[in-house]
């Protein structure tokens, strides 16, 4: 499964049919907008990105990489690379491990749509959420560093990094249910499922009590990250088009379904032998996470946030397929991601009904 994703997801080649633009235009931008750029400019595609189209731009200086909206009909509110500027800007002044953003531009004569330009991080990143390629006494330390690093994600103080409006306080989870629940059921091409409509209706009357708030990346995954070559250590953090202001455990449980999804769904690694390959149990990784965020009594209503976040992820598979469906999604790759969907809808109901 590894080597699948590595070559279906890993590197960068020929742009794709109706996604390219026009080279000179950005070379042009990029000379007012970048400091230190120099052209020209070769453009190669990376395999990934489902949902924003993401380039890697070769110079003879430097490699960066260009996150853009995907062309043509978009729903309201998706793609937003806008905030995805927004965002790695701060917490890049909080040295958090982002990758540097250099400038945003949203004048869609330049190259067709919104897009930003930001450094390439090189480093390591692994494609399958067991490690594969560490040894036994090397995984512990790694992840360590995910837990570690989304606890201080959690920590980090949004008011202060000029992030206060960067979404609603409060409410998250009725917010989200109720945004995702519309996506679903307005994407009239990618039809409908027994399991979504099922957990639509079931977790609005089911969210705990109590209320936090904090910066959520929406993705956190071990694919997300660029790791240091050698060490136990992040570089970046990626894809950050899901962040906004909610709930951090939401975000932690979003991370922790790798611990509940099979490895044909995307980052889990449930049936994995954890003993074996020196991976923390999930007791214990939720365990390091509430101790480093100061969290005494545990989770609660674990089984809500799992699901929740089974049926956010769900929905955001379906509206890929609605993509698919009116021709704009952004990677070939789409299908085998819309394929695991029924079983994702179908874990999710499970875990609801625990």
């Amino acid at each position: 499964m590894t080597s699948n994703r590595q070559e279906r997801f890993a590197g960068a080649g020929a742009v794709r049919s109706g996604q390219g633009f026009d080279s000179d235009s950005l070379a042009d931008w990029m000379r007012a907008h970048v400091p230190g750029f120099r052209g020209p400019i070769t453009v190669e595609q990376f395999k990934g990105g489902q949902s924003n189209p993401t380039y890697k731009l070769i110079t003879p200086g430097r490699l960066y990489v260009l996150r853009r909206k995907p062309p043509g009909v978009l729903l309201a509110g998706a793609h937003a690379v806008e905030r995805e500027y927004r965002v790695l800007e701060a917490l890049g002044k909080a040295v958090f491990p982002v990758a540097p953003v250099h400038a945003l531009c949203e004048d869609e004569a330049v190259i067709g749509t919104t897009f930003y330009v930001m450094d390439m991080v090189e480093g390591r990143i692994f494609w399958d959420s067991t490690l594969p390629g560490l040894t036994a006494g090397e995984r512990p330390a790694y992840f360590d560093a995910m837990n570690a690093a989304i606890a201080r994600l959690h920590g980090l103080d949004h008011q202060a990094l000029g992030l206060g409006d960067y979404g609603k306080p409060g409410n998250y989870f009725a917010r989200q249910i109720a945004r995702w629940s519309r996506q679903y059921r307005e994407d009239v091409e990618a039809g409908r499922l027994d399991d979504m409509d099922w957990l639509a209706d079931w977790l609005p009357g089911h969210v705990p009590s109590g209320d936090e708030t904090s910066i959520v990346h929406g993705d956190f995954r071990a694919d997300n990250m660029i790791w240091h070559p050698t060490e136990p250590r992040i570089l970046a953090v990626l894809d950050w088009e899901l962040s906004t202001l909610g709930h951090p455990l939401a975000d932690f449980t979003y991370h922790l379904m790798m611990y509940r999804l099979p490895p044909r769904i995307i980052g889990g690694f449930d049936g994995a032998d954890l003993r074996a390959l020196a991976i923390p149990s999930e007791a214990a990784y939720v365990a390091a996470y509430c101790a480093r965020t100061g969290r005494t009594d545990g989770i609660d209503s674990l089984p809500f946030y799992l699901a929740f976040n089974m049926f956010r992820f769900a929905a955001i598979l379906h509206g890929i397929k609605g993509r698919m469906a009116r021709g704009t999604a952004a990677s070939p790759e789409a299908q085998s991601l819309v394929d695991t969907l029924p079983e994702l809808a179908a874990i999710a109901r499970r875990t609801a009904s625990r």
